[in-house]
């Protein structure tokens, strides 16, 4: 999935964060090289302090890139012209508590400069797509659940309908119900030609709905690619036979072409689960991390 005109461009990305005295201290990212191609899910993994945060923020304009560059919707990050085009649902939703989900909404289209028809068919759809019923909508937010929380937040993300999503653990405080409309959900952007951007620690959330993912680890790329093909395990071939007997089984080479009564109907590779992988991939960084400081010590 390749096109002329993606949704978001990283060149050699990097944020370094320095003391008082301007040294360096920290660096959160460095030389993040990403293409996000429009319509797609997109899986940004890592631990804590991977540069999950950070590259949110240089994307969104709030803060600004030590070195390289990133382009948002054709535009650099943070200009204003893609920023109308941005959603972005935060892992803590700061709203006002005591407005209530359509007043919260309303506001929030004004921003936008939305006519107040089409704000208000906007908010009745947006809290309908959320599965905030009519009695919700009355209540000041400061009664909501962690899980309403969830879905107004995300409603307010949408008031724009961007074409960039921005989301940080949407899934958050969500029961095992909230959490399959809130995938679903994000299907449906998907479906609509939206490009998505997901942050998640919820691997297994991650593996349903993304197309590709990245996993930083030290503001560092460990892995790029297609969630189908980084699960698969390459160092193991499975074969699937219909019928034959106990001895083909257990000299299964030598057996297939022998044995009339055996059919090949298949070979593939072992899938394993995302987090199989994402804790794979860490650890082995992490070893390598620990011998590079005994050889430096």
């Amino acid at each position: 999935m390749v096109t002329t005109n993606p949704a978001v461009v990283t060149q050699n990305l990097t944020k370094i964060y320095r003391d008082f005295w301007g040294r360096p201290k920290v660096v959160a990212l460095d030389q993040l090289n990403l293409t996000l191609e429009r319509g797609e899910v997109f899986g940004l993994l890592g631990p804590n302090g991977s540069g999950k945060s950070t590259t949110i923020k240089l994307l969104l304009g709030l803060i600004f890139p030590s070195r390289g560059q990133a382009t948002v919707l054709d535009r650099p990050a943070g200009d204003t012209r893609a920023a109308e085009k941005l959603g972005f649902l935060p892992e803590e939703s700061y709203l006002y508590r005591f407005l209530n989900a359509e007043e919260t909404l309303d506001f929030y289209g004004r921003l936008f400069r939305i006519p107040r028809r089409s704000r208000k068919q906007r908010i009745h759809e947006l809290l309908d797509l959320v599965g905030l019923d009519a009695k919700a909508r009355k209540r000041p937010l400061r009664e909501y659940s962690k899980g309403m929380q969830r879905r107004i937040g995300l409603a307010q993300a949408l008031i724009n309908d961007p074409e960039l999503i921005l989301l940080d653990e949407p899934t958050t405080g969500l029961d095992p119900i909230g959490t399959r409309e809130m995938k679903d959900l994000i299907l449906l952007l998907k479906k609509q030609g939206k490009t998505v951007l997901l942050c998640s620690h919820l691997l297994a959330d991650v593996q349903d709905v993304c197309d590709r993912i990245i996993i930083l680890f030290r503001g560092r790329q460990l892995r790029l690619g297609y969630v189908s093909e980084l699960l698969q395990d390459r160092d193991i071939m499975q074969l699937q036979i219909r019928g034959g007997s106990d001895s083909l089984r257990k000299t299964l080479e030598k057996a297939i072409e022998s044995d009339k009564s055996a059919k090949l109907i298949g070979v593939s590779h072992p899938t394993n689960t995302l987090e199989e992988l994402f804790l794979r991939v860490i650890r082995e960084q992490t070893g390598v991390d620990e011998e590079s400081s005994r050889q430096v010590g």
